[in-house]
């Protein structure tokens, strides 16, 4: 529908000079339409055709937040479980550091060792200690630094030498069987010390990874809160934010 303005001539038909000056005015005049006009009129809020991606993104934003925070509870039961479980499976070897005035020198120049002296192993990070400052110490003094695999080639060499003596009724024959006895007893201490070594950082290892998977599942917790307290914010904030309204044709 068109807005129009009428103009006035004089009675007498002749035109004046504010009479053309006034249609020269209306010819350059723009007409509106009633669409175009009330779309420069203000809608009192401010809109927003953006509003539903908002709300999408809100919510799928909330949904991850919900999906972090079950990770991280997964993520937690299973640090609690291996803290629980190394705890019960070491407490159950009943095995106690040495007391700090039994303590040999060498000993003592493990600092763990001191700190730990007298106290009963418990946690993988005692274990840890206990499997490479204090036995590691004392496998070093059996073996000479000499490992069990090396003792084995050390042994074979003497078997060699006894069957030697033997046949040549050697009289060091009597010293090699008693250098192969003393053997026998190192590769049998250094044996079980090693069993007992791997097995309590068998322990150590496992109490790691489940104090990672503690820390995982704080960072987990953190992200979701973070991300929850913003697609929050946005939820708010696309609810309370009209969206444009559709304009009708002219």
């Amino acid at each position: 529908m068109k807005l129009l303005t009428a103009v006035m001539l004089p009675a007498s038909g002749k035109r004046t000079a504010p009479a053309l000056q006034h249609r020269e005015n209306l010819e350059m005049t723009t007409t509106l339409t009633r669409t175009d006009a009330e779309r420069l009129l203000p809608e009192g809020r401010p809109s927003d055709d953006r509003r539903p991606r908002r709300l999408r993104c809100s919510i799928a934003g909330l949904a991850i937040a919900g999906a972090l925070a079950i990770v991280g509870t997964a993520t937690m039961s299973n640090a609690d479980y291996s803290d629980t479980y190394v705890s019960d499976q070491l407490a159950r070897q009943r095995i106690t550091f040495k007391a700090a005035d039994a303590l040999t020198d060498a000993e003592r120049a493990r600092p763990c060792v001191v700190a730990n002296a007298g106290k009963p192993l418990t946690t993988g990070k005692q274990a840890e200690c206990y499997a490479n400052d204090f036995i590691g110490t004392h496998v070093m003094a059996i073996g000479k630094g000499r490992t069990y695999a090396e003792l084995e080639g050390v042994r074979t060499g003497l078997l060699a030498q006894i069957a030697t003596a033997q046949a040549n009724s050697d009289p060091e024959l009597a010293k090699l069987q008693k250098d192969l006895a003393d053997l026998t007893g190192q590769r049998e201490s250094l044996f079980k010390a090693e069993m007992l070594r791997g097995a309590l950082l068998s322990s150590f290892g496992f109490s790691t990874l489940g104090q990672k998977a503690g820390e995982a599942a704080t960072v987990a917790y953190a992200a979701a809160g973070v991300l929850a307290a913003l697609s929050l914010g946005g939820l708010i904030f696309a609810l309370r934010t009209p969206g444009r309204p559709r304009t009708r044709a002219s």
